[in-house]
C-alpha cells in the first residue's frame, strides 16, 4: 500500500513555525478547535474576545493561505458562527491591508481586519483575560449545581452574594469556568468584574 506524503504549503509552514515560537498570555482557550498558535499579541487578544462571543461556535488559528498581489497571506483565524457563517479574521494595528482584502475577495473568502482600537474597546478584553486564566480548571458538579439551583430560584445574583456557594473550588475560578462554558452569563462590557456584577442563567441569543 502506498502512502501519500502531505506537505504543508510554504506560507502556512512559515506561519506555524513563527507562531509556535511565541508565548502570549493567558494560555487557556475554550473554543479553539486546533493547535493554539498566535503570531502577535494583537492576535492573542482577539482570540480572547472570540472565546467570550456567544455567537461563536468554534475558531481555528492560522487556518489557510490565499494569494494576494503582494504574495501569499495566512489569516490569524477562521471563525464559525452559530448561524452557520464562516469568517476569516486578522488582528491589525490600524486599517489592515487592502491587498489582503482584495485577495480574500478574489478567493471568495469572507475576511475582515479587526483593529487594535476595536479589540481594546471597553472592558470586554480585560474581563476575558481575567477569566481565561481559569480555562483549564473545571467547576465541580456540587458547586455547579448549587450555583444553578440558586439562580433558578432567584433569577439573578451579584457575584459578592454567591461567593459562599462554592465549597470545592475558589469562587472566581468556578464562576469564570461557568461563564466561559455558557452555563451562566454576565455583562462583560459594563465594567470590570466585581462584587456588584450580576450573574444570570445563560440563554442562547440573549443579551451580551
Amino acid at each position: 500500500m502506498s502512502h501519500q506524503h502531505f506537505e504543508m504549503p510554504q506560507a502556512l509552514h512559515a506561519a506555524y513555525k513563527h507562531a509556535i515560537s511565541q508565548k502570549f498570555y493567558p494560555l487557556g482557550t475554550v473554543r479553539c478547535s486546533g493547535d493554539v498558535m498566535f503570531r502577535t499579541q494583537g492576535a492573542r487578544d482577539l482570540g480572547c474576545l472570540l472565546d467570550v462571543d456567544d455567537d461563536i461556535v468554534a475558531w481555528l488559528c492560522l487556518p489557510i493561505e490565499f494569494p494576494t498581489c503582494d504574495g501569499v497571506h495566512v489569516p490569524d483565524f477562521m471563525v464559525d458562527y452559530r448561524n452557520g457563517r464562516r469568517e476569516f479574521l486578522d488582528a491589525c494595528d490600524l486599517d489592515g491591508d487592502a491587498a489582503v482584502s482584495e485577495g480574500a475577495a478574489c478567493s471568495h473568502i469572507h475576511h475582515r481586519f479587526i483593529s487594535r482600537g476595536e479589540i481594546e474597546e471597553g472592558w470586554r478584553l480585560a474581563n476575558a483575560k481575567d477569566m481565561l486564566r481559569y480555562a483549564h480548571y473545571r467547576t465541580p458538579l456540587n458547586d455547579r449545581l448549587r450555583m444553578l439551583a440558586v439562580l433558578d430560584e432567584v433569577g439573578s445574583m451579584a457575584i459578592g452574594d454567591c461567593m459562599n456557594l462554592f465549597r470545592e473550588v475558589q469562587p472566581m475560578t468556578g464562576i469564570s469556568w461557568m461563564i466561559l462554558n455558557r452555563l451562566i452569563s454576565v455583562d462583560l462590557d459594563e465594567r470590570m468584574l466585581g462584587p456588584e456584577t450580576v450573574l444570570r442563567r445563560f440563554v442562547a441569543g440573549g443579551p451580551r
